[in-house]
């Protein structure tokens, strides 16, 4: 049977002949290799595997198999407003959202948001998406986050944050304490709290640190932003014993070796979100000083409302902002780097294992008998780009895209077959996110909602040159320049 005709849920699946990143121990590669998933579990891997009658064969043939992808931290339900920050800085951000219109957002908006990301992350690979969910302004927005992420076949870890208020506030409430025990004992739902720690020497986010260890639950926590949050945060939670292996740390851009050391010395994780970083102005991508310390990595992508939603994009980012950086630091030292430290093969771990270590999911993020049959098939027949299959990792990180995406397996469960989703009713997802659109332009007005997505361009800066731009450009060339780019 090939996957020309319909798949039947319960049956056996064999991903036959293609070439298998285990990312194993070893990292093992496995060419003309099969992958055999029955119920919800690798059951097998290898080449020219013998199967069950009833299994269900999809060719693979040309493409890569590997393990499904994990995202450690999306804002999930800003998707709504996909791509309308483009050219946001961090301070507009911050300004649009936590002190303006981010509270406008109703229950069934976060619902709408975190629907089509949850589906989006499907599409591209992605089977594991952390819900950095600090939209959720009562029970009721958290409520319909996560009647979303029930509704999409994915693996999902709701991080449940509310950017109106301190943590030591929302984690008092006893309907938002009610909720959390509620969600801790969930099956289908992983479970985080998520807040950011500012630095004040009285540290009010103790209160919410300690429901978080009373509750066995991570925590995940945007450090090392520029403007925002810095060292004298990390040492709090260090000196008060509340850096574990469970914490997650995002971006931590702009911390010093003494942070990254205290990191390294707890057995924390740092979520890399580079498109993020490099874009907004969090601080430059860590990578290169992170692996100074062997800490550990996952990739994640922040926000839809600026960027791609798929890992692709964050492998591929990553490795050009590590190695410019790299390069960077050895020219301004009259040297040159011969060898590139960080690999294709590193990202394509991080954006697999290394989710599954942050997540604390020994059970996730490779292709090995009894771990979860998480599994995505790259492979499009139709691209020209898709061959020749020499290297791999180099294929995954620099060539595919979403597009790529064949087949995407979660829990055993095929959600996405021949580059189509399955079960996905993609009109009603559609006219709910469109709903959310009406509703947020209605309510901030039309030159607002045109304002917020155009933000003003800084004057021009007059540079001080012996030359004459206008030795090769008239003047009303350069004056129809400025009018378009803000240059004198």
């Amino acid at each position: 049977m090939t996957t020309a005709e319909p798949l039947v849920a319960g049956r056996p699946v064999l991903l036959r002949g293609g070439t298998v990143l285990t990312m194993d121990d070893q990292h093992t590669i496995v060419d003309n290799g099969d992958v055999l998933v029955v119920d919800d579990q690798i059951a097998a891997v290898g080449p020219a595997l013998e199967v069950p009658e009833n299994t269900q064969v999809i060719d693979a043939t040309g493409g890569i198999v590997m393990p499904g992808m994990i995202d450690t931290h999306r804002h999930m339900w800003q998707t709504a407003m996909r791509a309308y920050g483009a050219d946001w800085t961090l301070t507009q951000y911050f300004v649009w959202y936590y002190l303006e219109h981010g509270k406008t957002f109703r229950p069934e908006d976060i619902r709408a948001g975190n629907l089509t990301s949850a589906w989006e992350s499907l599409e591209a690979g992605v089977t594991t998406t952390v819900d950095w969910s600090h939209g959720l302004q009562s029970v009721d927005h958290a409520e319909a986050a996560v009647d979303a992420l029930r509704a999409v076949p994915g693996r999902f870890v709701l991080a449940y944050g509310n950017i109106q208020a301190g943590p030591w506030e929302w984690t008092a409430d006893p309907a938002v304490r009610s909720f959390l025990e509620r969600l801790r004992d969930d099956s289908q739902l992983g479970l985080q709290l998520a807040f950011d720690v500012t630095g004040d020497p009285a540290f009010p986010e103790r209160a919410a640190f300690e429901v978080a260890r009373e509750l066995g639950l991570g925590v995940t926590t945007h450090a090392g932003v520029w403007g925002a949050t810095n060292d004298n945060g990390l040492k709090l939670m260090h000196e008060n014993g509340f850096m574990t292996p469970q914490n997650i740390y995002v971006h931590a851009a702009t911390l010093t070796t003494d942070s990254y050391q205290r990191i390294a010395a707890t057995g924390g994780s740092i979520s890399v979100s580079t498109e993020s970083e490099q874009s907004a102005g969090q601080g430059y991508p860590p990578t290169w000083q992170v692996r100074r310390h062997d800490i550990p990595v996952s990739l994640s992508m922040d926000t839809s409302v600026w960027w791609s939603g798929d890992l692709f994009s964050a492998m591929r980012s990553t490795l050009g902002a590590d190695r410019a950086r790299e390069h960077l630091e050895a020219h301004m030292k009259g040297a040159t780097v011969t060898h590139s430290h960080l690999r294709a093969e590193h990202v394509v771990d991080w954006a697999t294992r290394g989710g599954a270590k942050a997540l604390g999911r020994d059970d996730l993020g490779s292709l090995e008998p009894g771990k979860k049959a998480d599994v995505i098939l790259i492979k499009n027949d139709a691209s020209p780009v898709s061959f020749p299959l020499i290297n791999p990792y180099g294929q995954v990180a620099f060539q595919a895209q979403r597009g790529d995406v064949h087949t995407v397996i979660v829990d055993g469960r095929v959600v996405k077959s021949e580059h189509r989703l399955v079960g996905c009713d993609l009109a009603a997802v559609r006219r709910d996110v469109e709903a959310t659109v009406d509703y947020l332009r209605s309510t901030l007005g039309e030159e607002a909602w045109r304002n917020g997505m155009n933000p003003e361009l800084p004057k021009g800066e007059v540079l001080d040159n012996p030359y004459q731009y206008t030795d090769y450009k008239s003047d009303s060339t350069r004056e129809a320049r400025g009018t378009i780019f803000g240059e004198p």
